[in-house]
């Protein structure tokens, strides 16, 4: 007969070891808790209910038989026999009993811990733990249940019985079932651990990778204020912040991006009998602030670090995790509740690059429904099916008649949900972020999805015919009727190696950890532009003076933009800084040549609070743009920010990477006064590596290169002004677009002086434009001409790395 202390194991005395006996959550919090401490990594104390306990539990109450037979020839995929068959074997759990002496052995555990915290019934954290959970190769988290601020022996034997009930939840049985695990081989463990107080602090998941593009150098952490449940249950939009680990590891504030989640609900304890926990709202303020500090952000992700350098250490190849923590509000101390291996970007061994290409995305404007937080990179069409609840009391569509290839519209889903998920074409969710639920499981299952898309179920109708695109960016899109695309898929082994290095043009952050897999030498051209557009919507000298302007709409958008941000100014800064360190850290430590804003009077009049500020100019391609803007008193205020920007990503998140490429700039002169307030705002060329490159893009650039090429350390060809300014043509003019042509002898006669020039003084020169990879022979000629780099668009690398190839091979 077993004794008491054969079912209970205090998780300071276990490790991964002990899986089999307490499940993957048990075994890696004890390992943690013995291993992780002495780098200063908190872990609430506990205990596990191991499952010798479970075993004794199924035996007492005779129920292995029973189950067996309830899951005899069961079809998982019939959503209503999976429902039965569960709904009957959780029941015969819920009613059993436990033997008196597990009984006596969880009690007597409980009551040791609750001394150990000074109280006479403690609160904690019932979870449950199974054998299989946490695996590096299979993802069963969350399939069973948890239960928080548990208090007193009565209701601790509810909630294990309840754990228990839980190994056989609709979407565990069918998960096992679809991965092959026989039901008996996975067992249950319950993890009884005390409760950190964030129901009056902050909680949430954090990533030791982004789970998008399974980007390894940066953590990614969501979180919100109160209990962890909302946040992974995706019913909230989180706040979301990325940290870069290379140079948090040398000490830097590496907080590359951060985003404000609405976070209007909140769970905290229950105040009435039986009541555990209770959801309640999250005032104005609180949800316009973000619910960790950059202190706390660092600390999070340096212990992030940690676990998964633990890990991998143990387990001899590369471990990223998925992580629980907590803010106890009480203490400000910061706690690991759950740590378990990440499930599927570490399954994958990329040998190839997919893309998925729209045709005629500009037509599509019009058919653009709505839009949220896009997950995977995959276009998904199908017919509107929208399910609010799974027992159908709702009057949504019933869940049964669910298609395979439909189109899932919810507010949000749970484990539960995961058999339907499996049949959907695409998944959309009114709620939640890029860790919730449905994220997760999308992700895992390889399906499109768009989550935080607000008012989806009211928008979008039951049989309408939509197109899910999470190909765009991490903006997911939805759109009317069937889109066209195009899937490319190429392995990287074919791409071909060349002596000339070829760089990337890159607009959106959001696509740059995505675009680092392919094969290239850095970035070439970054533009600030895409991001003062998407990232902070207004002119900058309107958030500067908007107050004096007695434009009351402005002011309430400008408020509304920059919350979370003390000021107007911090926003802008921030915001710039973040959108540049994402593409810098993507490619990092290759070089990034960040291009300084190039907006036209009639691009920055489009602004927000634009026409305050722009003049309107007859021609604004050769008006008030560029370097002319820097220096000039009308403007200054606001180039300063950007200085102040591109200071923040160097010396703040230490990212020397970036290179910085002054436009349209006319003059030598002009140069040296952009220089000089440049170095006033501690952009200094040569210190700690900067390096600054001129755009070489009008002829003046090219005439004068002997007294530009002294004042920068490289030259960057905009092929396509030049061309403009070379031929005098307008070169958005249809008119005149038969005579537009970069390999007209002018031009190549401009080029070739500006190469020759810059060898003389030995500054580097580069191109960048669609030129090189549209025509083979304009390539031959920069090549022969001995270009240093040529920076192309994502989507032309590979062809240009043929052209330049088979060049290279022919000379």
């Amino acid at each position: 007969m077993k004794t008491e202390k054969q079912f209970i194991q205090k998780l300071n005395e276990i490790g991964i070891h002990d899986l089999p006996k307490v499940g993957g959550k048990n075994a890696s919090l004890g390992e943690m808790i013995q291993n992780l401490t002495q780098q200063n990594i908190k872990v609430p104390n506990g205990f596990a209910v191991n499952v010798d306990a479970f075993d004794a539990f199924i035996e007492e109450n005779r129920l292995k038989d029973k189950i067996n037979k309830t899951l005899e020839g069961l079809d998982s995929s019939d959503i209503i026999q999976l429902r039965k068959a569960g709904s009957q074997i959780r029941k015969l759990i819920s009613n059993g009993k436990f033997p008196v002496t597990v009984e006596k052995a969880i009690l007597k555990s409980y009551y040791e811990l609750s001394e150990d915290y000074n109280q006479e019934a403690t609160d904690i954290a019932v979870r449950s733990s199974a054998t299989a959970e946490d695996l590096p190769d299979a993802s069963f988290a969350g399939q069973q249940s948890t239960y928080l601020n548990i208090r007193g022996g009565e209701m601790l034997l509810t909630a294990i019985r309840s754990c228990f009930a839980s190994l056989y939840t609709d979407r565990a049985i069918s998960y096992r079932s679809s991965r092959g695990f026989d039901h008996f081989t996975v067992k249950l463990s319950v993890c009884v651990q005390k409760m950190v107080r964030s129901d009056i602090g902050a909680s949430g998941v954090a990533f030791s990778l982004d789970t998008e593009s399974g980007f390894k150098d940066v953590v990614l952490i969501n979180g919100a204020y109160g209990l962890g449940e909302l946040v992974v249950g995706g019913e909230i939009s989180p706040d979301e912040f990325l940290v870069f680990k290379p140079t948090l590891k040398k000490g830097y504030n590496a907080i590359i991006d951060k985003k404000l989640g609405n976070k209007s609900h909140k769970m905290v304890y229950g105040n009435k009998p039986f009541e555990t926990v209770k959801t309640v709202p999250v005032s104005k303020k609180m949800q316009g602030t973000f619910c960790l500090n950059d202190s706390q952000i660092k600390q999070l992700a340096q212990w992030v670090q940690k676990i998964e350098d633990y890990y991998s250490k143990i387990r001899g190849v590369w471990c990223p995790m998925d992580i629980e923590w907590a803010i106890d509000g009480l203490s400000n101390e910061l706690f690991i509740v759950q740590a378990r291996p990440e499930t599927i970007h570490s399954q994958e061994q990329t040998e190839n690059i997919k893309e998925y290409q729209i045709e005629d995305i500009n037509q599509l404007k019009d058919k653009l429904i709505l839009e949220g937080v896009a997950v995977g990179d995959k276009i998904g069409s199908g017919s509107v099916h929208k399910i609010l609840t799974l027992d159908g009391r709702d009057g949504s569509a019933d869940e049964t008649d669910f298609k395979a290839g439909d189109v899932l519209v919810t507010e949000m889903t749970d484990p539960d949900w995961e058999p339907l998920m499996k049949k959907a074409s695409a998944i959309i969710t009114e709620k939640g972020g890029r860790t919730c639920h449905a994220a997760i499981v999308a992700r895992e299952i390889g399906v499109p999805a768009i989550v935080g898309a607000t008012n989806a179920t009211t928008l979008l109708e039951n049989n309408q015919e939509i197109s899910v695109s999470c190909a765009e960016g991490n903006i997911g899109k939805i759109y009317k009727g069937k889109i066209k695309y195009k899937l490319h898929e190429t392995a990287y082994s074919e791409f071909p190696k060349t002596k000339t290095p070829i760089m990337m043009n890159i607009g959106s952050p959001e696509l740059a950890f995505q675009y680092r897999k392919i094969p290239n030498a850095g970035v070439g051209l970054a533009r600030e532009e895409f991001i003062i557009n998407n990232y902070i919507k207004v002119h900058p000298l309107a958030l500067l003076k908007h107050k004096e302007l007695n434009d009351l709409a402005l002011s309430n958008s400008i408020a509304e933009l920059i919350k979370g941000y003390e000021t107007e100014e911090a926003f802008f800064i921030n915001k710039l800084a973040q959108g540049i360190a994402k593409i810098a850290a993507s490619f990092y430590p290759n070089r990034v040549i960040t291009r300084l804003s190039d907006f036209k009077s009639n691009e920055y009049f489009n602004l927000l609070g634009g026409n305050h500020f722009e003049p309107k100019e007859e021609n604004p391609m050769i008006g008030w743009r560029g370097a002319s803007r820097y220096y000039s008193e009308s403007f200054k205020e606001a180039f300063i920010l950007e200085c102040k920007a591109l200071k923040m990503v160097r010396d703040e998140y230490g990212l020397e990477n970036t290179t910085i490429m002054i436009p349209f700039c006319r003059t030598p002169e002009e140069l040296k006064k952009v220089l000089a307030i440049m170095e006033e705002n501690g952009l200094k060329r040569g210190d700690r590596g900067l390096e600054i490159y001129l755009m070489a893009e009008l002829p003046s650039n090219v005439l004068l290169a002997d007294q530009f090429a002294p004042l920068v350390d490289g030259f960057s060809i905009g092929s396509n002004d030049l061309t403009q300014l070379c031929l005098g043509l307008d070169r958005d003019s249809s008119l005149v677009a038969h005579l537009y042509d970069e390999r007209n002898e002018a031009v190549k006669s401009m080029i070739k002086m500006l190469i020759s020039t810059a060898k003389r003084h030995k500054t580097k020169v580069g191109i960048c434009g669609q030129g090189p990879s549209d025509f083979p022979d304009f390539s031959e000629f920069l090549v022969n001409e001995g270009i240093d780099t040529i920076s192309v668009t994502p989507d032309s690398i590979l062809k240009t790395l043929k052209v330049i190839h088979k060049i290279e091979n022919q000379i």
